[in-house]
């Protein structure tokens, strides 16, 4: 009798441990969020972070593979802009260029969690992150004219693109790869949502973000129109061949902000502890 008794007891217990197990496993889940936060770039016109900043918005799709591994899919807008109209520092308001520049960008990205993270289980409810991935993006850069109408730059060739005393010069792509780089911290406010607090920063492939990379034109080319020319310059105080931007360094623009995320699919095979 107590051979039997020892024995059910053995099995329960193995039963039991085996349930719980099994119940502390993750369950994979999905979720949708909206991002909002402030954007800005670096780059010829701009060195400092988080000068001029813009507003920015999105929609991502997060798939929690595990505890610490998240794949994520996500659509930005942004806006990036700068002005040295009315710089502080002399080299700038000589040069006396500005642009502005929506940024349309959808990314691939992998997050890695530094602690366990669960939503719904009390023991891991918050962890820093990290994330990189590829992203493209379409931006078009503008600028004001003498008649305060806002141009398209890159049709207008303000470096000398697409003319004959220029021919090693094409016209920028205005659709362009970068990788995104990031962190942040991730709050599980209950099972089914989530506060992440992110920055995260685009290295780019293209120094024109800006419409500003290497050598001022000069005003004497025949084949470039004479907005070009001023949009190039709007000074007119520069030579043929001077520096206009540093083509050695590409741009980079940046995004700072709150995602407030939603998971889709509550699967309740057990429970998360």
């Amino acid at each position: 009798m107590k051979r039997c008794k020892f024995i059910l007891t053995y099995f329960l217990t193995i039963c039991f441990y085996i349930q719980s197990v099994q119940a502390q496993q993750f369950q994979t889940n999905t979720e949708v969020g909206a991002i909002f936060g402030a954007s800005y770039y670096l780059g010829d016109l701009n060195t400092n972070h988080f000068n001029q900043s813009s507003a920015a918005a999105g929609l991502v799709i997060r798939e929690n593979i595990d505890r610490r591994f998240v794949y994520k899919a996500e659509a930005m807008f942004l806006n990036v802009k700068s002005d040295e109209r009315d710089s502080e520092d002399t080299i700038a308001l000589d040069r006396g260029l500005h642009f502005k520049s929506p940024v349309f960008e959808i990314s691939g990205q992998l997050e890695f969690n530094f602690l366990p993270y669960q939503p719904g289980n009390p023991i891991y409810t918050w962890t820093p992150f990290i994330y990189t991935g590829l992203s493209i993006f379409n931006f078009n850069p503008k600028a004001e004219n003498q008649n305060g109408e806002w141009v398209n730059l890159q049709e207008l060739g303000t470096e000398g693109q697409g003319t004959t005393t220029y021919p090693e010069r094409d016209k920028y792509s205005l659709i362009q790869f970068a990788i995104p780089m990031g962190g942040g911290l991730k709050i599980a406010v209950n099972e089914s949502f989530n506060i992440l607090i992110e920055y995260g920063i685009r290295k780019t492939f293209t120094d024109y973000l800006d419409d500003v990379s290497t050598t001022y034109p000069g005003s004497n080319l025949l084949d470039m129109s004479n907005e070009a020319i001023y949009m190039s310059d709007p000074q007119g105080t520069h030579l043929k061949n001077d520096q206009r931007g540093d083509d050695t360094k590409k741009d980079w623009y940046s995004f700072a902000g709150i995602t407030l995320s939603f998971k889709l699919d509550k699967r309740n095979d057990c429970p998360p502890y």
